[in-house]
C-alpha cells in the first residue's frame, strides 16, 4: 500500500505535468477513487487505507481535502512505493483524467459503493458516511467482469458470427 497523501500528491503533480494546469479538488478526489478501484482490479488489493466519504458530488477523502486546501500535496512516493500502482495510475490518467470534473462526479454516482453509503440521504443532503471497502471491491469486480466481457467474450462472439 501507499500513503494516501503520497498517492494524492502523485496525481496532483502528474496532472500538472501532463496537462500544464492544476487539477481541481473535485477531479482529484474522483481520480483518487478510480485509482483505488483500479488498484483492486489489477492487484486485488487497495492502493491505500483511507476511507472515502460519500459526499454530495461523489467520493471524498477528508485528509486529502485538507492537504489540497492547504496547498500541501507535496509528499511524493518513491519509485519503489509507486511501482506496484503505476499501471493503475496509467489507466486512470488515460481513461478518466481527460474527462471534466462533473462527468467524473456522474460516473462516481453510478458506483454502488457511493450509492450504498448514501442510502437514506437525498440528492442535495450533506453526507459524510464512509464508503465501505467491501463495496468498492464489489464495484471493482463489476468493472473487471464488464471489461472481460467487452475485451474477450464479445470480440470472440463477433469472430464466430
Amino acid at each position: 500500500m501507499i500513503d494516501v497523501i503520497k498517492a494524492a500528491s502523485y496525481i496532483f503533480k502528474r496532472y500538472k505535468d501532463e496537462r500544464n494546469t492544476e487539477i481541481d479538488e473535485m477531479k482529484l478526489h474522483k481520480l483518487m477513487y478510480f485509482s483505488q478501484r483500479e488498484s483492486i482490479i489489477r492487484t486485488g488489493q487497495p492502493m491505500f487505507d483511507e476511507q472515502f466519504e460519500a459526499w454530495k458530488y461523489g467520493p471524498v477523502i477528508v485528509k486529502v481535502r485538507d492537504k489540497y486546501k492547504a496547498k500541501a500535496l507535496n509528499e511524493l512516493p518513491s519509485q519503489t512505493e509507486l511501482a506496484p500502482f503505476l499501471e493503475s495510475f496509467d489507466y486512470v490518467f488515460q481513461h478518466y483524467a481527460p474527462k471534466n470534473s462533473w462527468s467524473l462526479s456522474i460516473l462516481a454516482h453510478g458506483e454502488s459503493s457511493w450509492q450504498h453509503a448514501r442510502e437514506g440521504y437525498g440528492d442535495d443532503d450533506r453526507c459524510d458516511v464512509p464508503m465501505a471497502l467491501d463495496d468498492i471491491i464489489q464495484d471493482a469486480e463489476r468493472i473487471k467482469m464488464r471489461r472481460f466481457y467487452f475485451d474477450e467474450i464479445l470480440p470472440q462472439l463477433n469472430k464466430e458470427n
